[in-house]
Parts: C-alpha cells; structure tokens; sequence
C-alpha cells in the first residue's frame, strides 16, 4: 500500500514540474528552449491527434516550444481539474478535466482528457494525448464567418 502512494506522489511530481516548466516558458516569452531541459528530454516527442489544427508529431526541445507556442496562440485559457494519475514503471496514466477557451472566438469547452507520459530520468520523453471530442475543440477554434468580412 505504501508503494503505491509513492508511485502516485511520484507521478504528481512529474505531471506539476512538467506544467509548471511549461508555463514557465510560455510565460518568459524568450523562447529560450533550455527553460524546457529541466522536465522535457531533448529527444521528447509529442504525438497530437491528426484532426487538430496542431496536429502531428513535435520532436526535441524545438518541437515542443513551437507545439506550446502553437496551442498558446490557439488558447487564451487552459484549466486543468480533477487532475490524477498513476504510474507503472517510467510510465504515467493521467486524467482530467480540460477547460479550454479559444482565442479567436472565446468559446469555452470542457471535457474530460487523458494522455499517456513516458519519463525518463524525470524528463517527458514521449507523450500521447488523447482528446474527448476533437469535432468539439475544431468547432470551438473556428474563426465565424463573417470574422474575415467584419476585420
């Protein structure tokens, strides 16, 4: 019963560094990719959903920046809730509740989201996310049509 708790105060850790290096960053606005060295393996690489604007894989530290950059320009607004995990080896389970609000249109969506984390040596070294509803994150990220004709 210990080990698991430890497992799970483990897994927690790397999650709050990992965010909190990523706001970091974006917060610093230097694009200085060696902010990133301290939670993300230089070899990282993230794997987002095909049917997202972000789409693709992003690899190493460059890969990762312009994938935070990319999603910072997409969000004005990112919450994180009922934030868990598990852990099995160099392995993390998360789940959550994503709240999200566009930038372009400021179209708030919540909806539950899970990603799979590879660590080593406490770095990210592969991510997987996976999404709720992609239709609903596109639908909340397109620009109105009438956006083009009023600017």
């Amino acid at each position: 019963m210990d080990k698991a708790v430890e497992r799970q105060s483990t897994a927690m850790e790397l999650l709050e560094n990992m965010f909190d290096v990523e706001m970091r960053f974006l917060q610093s606005g230097s694009g200085n990719i060696e902010m990133l060295t301290s939670a993300f393996h230089r070899d990282v690489v993230a794997h987002e959903p095909h049917s997202l604007p972000y789409a693709g894989d992003w690899n190493g530290l460059e890969g990762i920046a312009s994938l935070f950059q990319t999603m910072h320009e997409s969000w004005s607004g990112v919450a994180v809730e009922n934030l868990q995990a598990a852990q099995k080896d160099d392995v993390v389970f998360m789940s959550c509740t994503l709240s999200l609000t566009a930038r372009a249109t400021g179209v708030t969506i919540k909806q539950p989201f899970a990603e799979v984390l590879r660590f080593r040596n406490g770095r990210l070294i592969e991510g997987t996310p996976f999404y709720y509803d992609t239709s609903e994150i596109l639908a909340a990220l397109a620009k109105p049509k009438d956006a083009d004709r009023m600017a």
